[in-house]
């Protein structure tokens, strides 16, 4: 059954066509991927999903919900979570000070939002930071306290925006299990990463977009050889070797 669905969505900035008559869907528990190279509007269609820009036309549809014109903050508590690329957290607080903030959304209670930040944090296997400041961590380390503050929001469908990058090899080893670790708790994700072979070994599916266009979906395997796809991003070589 599709949780969110994304019907001929478009958006331009001026001459800039960046998102051009986008549809796709994400199935309950389903890991989506998204590839394309810098500038094919894989971040807009992410900043258009989450309400923090509006689409000039199309319809976006959550749990059969219209939320197409309802704002960023009403489609966070309707189930829609989100991590960005540059992770921002508050370095002057702990861990579980920072997890705490958004669970502060759903109690005013600041004991009952240290126990459930705590909570998700043993859940997730990362309880052991919990009174650590987070100017102390490793940027791998921060990767997944930015995950662990979207999953305090209790989405329905996560958006993660390269919780990759920046990584060595060994830290996206450590890293990519997380990943399924979230599904696990019966999230749906959408998850945008230049690293290809990594995403593809936590994807059901993958998509590619190329200059806003939707230019391929399906399996990984059979994405990864349409001539379309190669032309487009997997002949670029930095990123195939990612």
């Amino acid at each position: 059954m599709s949780l969110l669905e994304i019907e001929n969505v478009s958006k331009r900035f001026g001459g800039v066509q960046a998102v051009d008559d986008v549809s796709l869907h994400v199935d309950e528990g389903e890991i989506l991927g998204i590839i394309g190279p810098n500038g094919a509007g894989k971040t807009t269609l992410f900043n258009l999903i989450t309400g923090t820009i509006r689409s000039d036309t199309g319809k976006i549809s959550l749990a059969g919900a219209d939320i197409t014109t309802t704002s960023p903050t009403k489609r966070a508590r309707a189930g829609i979570g989100r991590t960005f690329q540059v992770v921002r957290p508050f370095l002057r607080m702990t861990v579980a000070e920072n997890v705490m903030v958004p669970v502060l959304v759903h109690t005013h209670k600041v004991s009952e939002a240290r126990n459930k930040a705590v909570a998700l944090l043993e859940e997730l296997g990362i309880g052991k930071l919990a009174d650590l400041d987070v100017s102390q961590l490793t940027l791998a380390q921060r990767k997944r306290i930015e995950v662990a503050r979207a999953l305090a929001t209790e989405p329905k469908v996560l958006l993660l925006d390269e919780v990759l990058a920046g990584l060595n090899n060994r830290e996206v080893l450590d890293v990519l299990p997380f990943v399924n670790q979230v599904r696990a708790r019966g999230i749906s994700i959408i998850m945008i990463e230049h690293l290809v072979k990594a995403l593809t070994s936590v994807s059901d599916r993958i998509i590619v977009l190329d200059q806003g266009t939707l230019i391929a979906q399906g399996k990984s395997d059979d994405v990864l050889k349409d001539p379309a796809v190669i032309k487009a991003y997997i002949g670029e070589e930095d990123n195939v070797e990612g």
